[in-house]
């Protein structure tokens, strides 16, 4: 049933770039290069932690945590304009309460794959 529901949005995702260049370049020109440098690292660093604790919580114990999380994750995704990403987080953000723990391990997988997809579209340099 999860993937019957989930399958036309899943295709709309995958059709978008895991990465919009002109998100960063924004940020660029408000806070210099040296700045937006440093702040995409620890977006990447907070990032893989945050999304290693998804793994460790039990949703139906911390859906309200986990749904904050995916906030802040759609949020510092959106800035750096990780789309799929965001659109993922923002999916978990939605439905925590209400997904089953296969579908949330299905989602995490996801956004797994869009955080890799997202780091392999980064510039080189």
């Amino acid at each position: 049933m999860f993937e019957v529901t989930l399958a036309p949005a899943q295709r709309a995702l995958d059709a978008e770039p895991a990465r919009e260049p002109s998100a960063y370049a924004a940020l660029v020109r408000e806070i210099g290069e040296d700045g937006a440098c440093e702040v995409r690292a620890v977006f990447w660093s907070e990032t893989c932690a945050r999304l290693q604790l998804f793994r460790t919580l039990s949703l139906a114990q911390h859906h309200t945590r986990i749904a904050r999380e995916a906030h802040s994750l759609k949020s510092a995704a959106g800035t750096f304009g990780y789309l799929r990403l965001a659109a993922l987080a923002l999916r978990l953000e939605t439905t925590a309460q209400t997904l089953g723990d296969a579908e949330f391990r299905d989602l995490l997988d996801l956004m797994d794959a869009a955080y890799t997809a997202a780091r392999a579209q980064e510039p080189s340099g």
